[in-house]
């Protein structure tokens, strides 16, 4: 099933954009947030009201056969036109995505130990493993020295982390060019343990590509993690 949106709430911000778009940008954007966690490919009971609403106002051009509850291709265009219309600077779509088939844990505490050839902390019963190790180190996707590859992580409910010993990892507040700041991959590598896959977002630290440190969750790993877990 897929997650729910007040799609009455959602015309009613529309409608009041529409009216009121001479207002300051803020007032905006902060009603929008509501909006977040809508995803292209799922269904949401009804959407076809919304799409009625943009074609009504020339955003949404094509005919009734596809006015369904469906976040189709046709829709993402036309909020992408009405948010570039109005400037907005946060996007109504969200970007994030899921392992195939959405698997996720079926409890809400997880336990975890540290195993490396370094140190070992215990835990028991255990969910997550993670741990520092180098090449060929019994998952079958070996790490291939420094660079590249930074740290890997399966999908709900294996719970297995692995960082690549060979990197030079820091955990300073300010980094050397040549240093991968742990704590930014670890967020990140946590949310693929989650069942989060990566984002098209380069805000969202579950973008593909490690560029910096990013300690924090941007709005799309926000919605991702509770549009999986919505309870």
């Amino acid at each position: 099933m897929a997650p729910k949106l007040a799609i009455s709430a959602l015309l009613l911000l529309l409608v009041i954009i529409q009216a009121l778009f001479v207002k300051s940008e803020p007032q905006i954007s902060e009603s929008l947030r509501l909006l977040e966690g809508a995803r292209k490919g799922y269904t949401f009971e009804g959407l076809n009201q919304v799409k009625q609403y943009l074609k009504a106002f020339g955003y949404y051009s094509i005919n009734g056969s596809s006015h369904t509850d469906s976040f189709d291709d046709v829709l993402e265009s036309a909020l992408k036109s009405y948010q570039q219309h109005y400037r907005l600077k946060f996007s109504m779509i969200a970007n994030y995505s899921f392992f195939n088939g959405m698997p996720r844990w079926n409890k809400r505490r997880l336990t975890y130990m540290f195993r490396s050839s370094a140190f070992v902390i215990k835990a028991n019963p255990l969910d997550i493993v993670m741990g520092f190790h180098r090449g060929f180190h019994g998952d079958n996707s070996p790490f291939d020295g420094p660079g590249n590859v930074l740290a890997h992580a399966f999908a709900p409910q294996d719970g297995r982390l692995h960082y690549d010993a060979d990197e030079n990892w820091s955990t300073n507040n300010a980094i050397r060019p040549n240093q991968i700041d742990l704590e930014t991959i670890a967020i990140h590598e946590i949310g693929h343990i989650l069942g989060l896959g990566h984002s098209q977002d380069p805000n969202a630290i579950m973008y593909a590509y490690y560029r910096t440190i990013q300690r924090n969750l941007g709005r799309d790993d926000i919605a991702g993690i509770r549009a999986l877990y919505p309870n």
